[in-house]
């Protein structure tokens, strides 16, 4: 009889998350280990990681019905299940752990699949949320940086080396713009992540005497700016609307290359989107080519913000 059961991880810089998923994406049990309290002790974290699957799946009653795991992690290529040089994991920062190696080893051999976290995410969607039942669209995720995950036939696109669908690294502006720390300028992330939009509060109240509730703000950040949005506060939401016409500008560009059913989008960020949606909708639809105009949806994650990364992760564990 065919194991009915999945474990998903979604490995963090600080927890690793992991929880005994279903075929309807139900979690059935879910458990959290520290990430960053090994050093650089590789073997010391898979070791501890394999202890608390096990646990997880006895807490569960599953013993012996796990079909395999499905691991989300930054850096990570699906090809060879490989880590290498995260540089906010100590025991992956400096070179190449075979992860799905040799937590397989540590399982007593069941089978381990890896890919990187926004991967992780619209295999999720596909398998349990917004995009079940699509074959062709994009995951977006907005959370600290711009991830993506590009779906073309019901597959996830990996290019030929395991790198492929880095969507916030495609330059969103072309002259004088912000440095990124891939190397480049003007990439997507530098606008239209987390960090891009509290880096866009800062530019505005240093051009402008403009009345505003960020003024004397510590701290500027996404959250203080959705707040002071919240707030009716008009500097806030023209960084907003910034935002969104800047994503609707790259999204245009995104179909051009895959022609996607829709657009899913996901992460903290997403959050706000009362604030740049239109603009982001408008934006790409003033600048697709004729035959997509009004065809492509934009859809936020149906997947419980809680639940969505192990949900992301113990979808790679279907295909084994």
């Amino acid at each position: 009889m065919e194991k009915q059961f999945v474990v998903g991880v979604d490995v963090g810089g600080q927890t690793s998350k992991i929880g005994v998923v279903n075929a309807r994406g139900e979690v059935l049990a879910r458990s959290v280990i520290r990430t960053d309290t090994y050093g650089k002790d590789a073997a010391a974290y898979m070791s501890a990681l394999a202890d608390a699957i096990r646990a997880c799946v006895e807490e569960c009653g599953k013993t012996g019905e796990i079909r395999g795991v499905g691991v989300g992690a930054p850096n990570s290529n699906y090809y060879t299940g490989q880590i290498s040089y995260a540089t906010n994991i100590a025991w992956a920062a400096d070179g190449i752990v075979e992860f799905s190696k040799i937590l397989s080893e540590n399982l007593g051999g069941v089978a381990v699949s890896l890919t990187n976290d926004a991967n992780a995410a619209a295999m999720g969607e596909m398998a349990y949320g917004a995009a079940r039942g699509m074959k062709n669209f994009i995951m977006i995720t907005l959370g600290t940086g711009v991830g993506s995950g590009i779906v073309i036939d019901g597959k996830v696109v990996y290019g030929h080396d395991g790198n492929a669908g880095e969507l916030g690294h495609t330059c969103a502006v072309r002259y004088n713009g912000r440095p990124c720390g891939c190397g480049k300028t003007g990439c997507l992330e530098t606008y239209c992540s987390a960090m891009g939009v509290a880096r866009s509060a800062r530019e505005a109240l240093e051009l402008s005497d403009e009345p505003s509730l960020l003024r004397g703000v510590e701290e500027i950040s996404s959250k203080t700016v959705y707040e002071a949005a919240v707030e009716g506060d008009a500097l806030a939401r023209r960084i907003f609307e910034y935002t969104g016409t800047m994503l609707g500008r790259s999204f245009a560009d995104f179909v051009a290359f895959s022609a996607p059913e829709a657009i899913v989008l996901f992460g903290g960020l997403a959050k706000a989107r009362e604030f740049f949606y239109d603009a982001m909708v408008n934006a790409m639809n003033e600048n697709l080519m004729r035959q997509w105009k009004g065809k492509v949806k934009i859809v936020f994650s149906q997947l419980k913000e809680s639940d969505a990364a192990i949900l992301g992760a113990s979808a790679l564990a279907w295909e084994l």
